[in-house]
């Protein structure tokens, strides 16, 4: 089985509806995101999925949410802009774009350099 992973980050503000604590509060981050493929077999090229196009998925589901208010922005609309929710979400978002070429693993979201949480099925 083979994986490949790229990061990328994205600057957006956001606030925990309903969180008691200081996070309930407007306050930005500077997002990191890890996005992890993997699969188990090379193509014609011998490769499992470009780098390249990896890192344009990834740098595409990430532009809406650029120096956004996540709370403004769907689906965190509705959602609650939870590191949690958007690793589910950037998941998902990754899938529909990778399509059968690979699997993806994992999406891990930093909100810090020491605050991390990864979402896979």
């Amino acid at each position: 089985m083979y994986e490949l992973s790229v990061k990328d980050h994205f600057d957006a503000a956001h606030s925990l509806r309903g969180y008691p604590g200081e996070c309930a509060k407007l306050h930005g981050h500077t997002w990191d995101i890890e996005v992890t493929v993997e699969g188990e077999t090379l193509d014609g090229i011998e490769i499992l999925y470009d780098f390249k196009q990896l890192k344009a998925d990834l740098a595409a589901v990430l532009e809406p949410l650029d120096h956004g208010f996540l709370n403004e922005v769907p689906p965190f609309d509705v959602l609650s802009p939870t590191a949690e929710n958007m690793a589910r979400v950037l998941f998902d978002l990754l899938e529909a774009r990778v399509g059968d070429a690979v699997r993806i693993k994992e999406v891990t979201v930093w909100e810090s350099p020491v605050a991390r949480i990864t979402y896979r099925r």
